[in-house]
């Protein structure tokens, strides 16, 4: 086991520590103080999409329990808390009224890290969508980038006096590939058409509440975070390499290529481009405005291969056999090394401001046994891929934090609560939590480094 303390060693004294949540899946009280339904309320309620149609109505009761929850956070020695705000707790249809016990429960949330003495990073968009904006298409509707943008305006009149950070989305590529080509998320579509319109208004969405964000609260350092894939070629030949490129562009490049180039990239448009929404004049201008920071949850790496099948769809992929045969327990690869590379290969490729690691952790299902859990391959994956963040560190990437991906088990989408990733144990019946191994050795590296050293960019 990799000393907490050798570790800490190898980070700069003002980097960050943080533990990460997101609200549907921790808050629960889906029905209280005004929030209506989001998208997920009538996904998991849906027969045959999320395992045993677990829902998020009580999750980790987190609404009810959240000073308890923020002793936690302080109790696990870290210095940031990086949490998703519920867009159907604060503009219940997306659209009109303002429910301000939405904005209440926020209040107290930032204000209770505050005292805390733990720095804030909020999501403006953790998935959640109100599913009011159904009616009108979703995210595949342009009408929406445009409620975001008030939505994130709202949030940030409110809340942007305190805040230490906001990123605009989490993830698009699962809000928009997952969601509406995959069908494993929320609304569960699976058609190309919808994917591209969801992929255009979402990106447009990020830019618009960019200038939303800057003109309610200037001083709040904005950004976005995004779970680019490690895309590495099953083998060298000439195709599988080839293969690789087409689906970085596609699973990469469609949120990279315009938030950091102002484009799109070049082989998506010629294979999909008749199929897309019209990006109307001045759109790549908004999205591609400068951010000040930007954020990556990484997991596992995409091995791909050549579809040399006619009608396959760009980018014309087939999964490549896993290199390491260790893998957690929802099924993924273990590949540490893959971080490291993939960020030197964004960082070659963009103009990238500052990052974060804003999600990383692995899935194991440990119950708790003699009050305790003893996660001990949990531990490993985390001190497996802190060293590689300090590596990035020591090479010179501007990484300036590490958010564990998660402060609790929680509701985990399609899977439901089969699915642990948290440093902490909850009992879904009780809503005990009990620190498991790997969050006291988190708690023990977290402690190394006094709070109010690390200063948000």
């Amino acid at each position: 086991m990799i000393d907490p303390k050798t570790l800490a060693d190898r980070f700069p004294g003002d980097f960050l520590f943080g533990v990460a949540t997101a609200a549907f899946q921790i808050e629960g009280a889906s029905k209280a103080d005004g929030r209506k339904p989001s998208i997920w309320d009538a996904f998991s309620n849906m027969p045959g999409r999320v395992f045993g149609r677990h829902n998020g109505d009580v999750a980790c009761d987190h609404y009810n329990r959240l000073d308890e929850d923020l002793d936690l956070i302080k109790e696990m020695g870290v210095e940031g808390y990086r949490f998703s705000i519920a867009w159907p707790r604060i503009i219940p249809e997306g659209v009109g009224r303002i429910n301000e016990p939405g904005l209440d429960f926020y209040d107290r949330l930032v204000d209770g890290c505050k005292a805390r003495g733990i720095k804030t990073f909020a999501t403006l968009y953790h998935w959640d969508l109100p599913l009011s904006l159904m009616g009108d298409g979703g995210w595949t509707a342009r009408s929406t980038a445009h409620a975001f943008q008030r939505y994130a305006k709202v949030v940030m009149e409110r809340l942007g006096d305190r805040l230490d950070a906001v990123a605009t989305f989490n993830e698009p590529w699962c809000s928009v590939w997952l969601s509406h080509l995959y069908g494993v998320h929320a609304p569960g579509e699976r058609n190309m058409e919808a994917a591209l319109h969801a992929m255009h208004y979402t990106n447009l969405a990020h830019g618009l509440a960019v200038e939303a964000i800057r003109d309610a609260a200037p001083t709040v350092p904005v950004g976005l975070v995004l779970n680019a894939h490690a895309v590495i070629p099953g083998s060298d030949s000439v195709a599988d390499r080839a293969a690789a490129e087409r689906a970085f562009d596609f699973h990469n490049g469609a949120f990279f290529e315009p938030v950091f180039r102002g484009q799109y990239p070049e082989s998506l448009l010629a294979a999909l481009g008749d199929r897309m929404p019209a990006v109307e004049e001045g759109d790549l201008a908004v999205i591609s405005q400068k951010l000040d920071w930007w954020g990556l949850n990484y997991y596992t790496p995409m091995r791909v291969c050549d579809d040399p099948a006619e009608e396959a769809e760009f980018p014309a992929t087939l999964p490549a056999p896993f290199v390491n045969p260790e893998k957690t327990d929802i099924g993924w690869e273990i590949y540490p090394a893959a971080m490291g590379d993939l960020v030197a290969d964004l960082y070659r490729r963009f103009d990238l401001p500052d990052m974060y690691i804003t999600e990383n952790g692995a899935c194991y299902n440990m119950d708790v046994v003699d009050g305790a859990v003893d996660d001990q391959p949990r531990l490993d994956y985390y001190a497996q891929h802190l060293s590689v963040s300090a590596d990035l560190v020591r090479d010179g990437y501007p990484l300036k934090g590490y958010f564990a991906w998660s402060l609790m088990d929680n509701f985990e989408w399609a899977e439901g609560y089969r699915m642990r990733f948290g440093l902490v144990h909850v009992d879904y019946d009780t809503q005990v939590r009990t620190i498991k191994k790997s969050g006291l050795w988190y708690r023990a590296l977290a402690g190394q480094f006094p709070r109010g050293n690390h200063k948000p960019t």
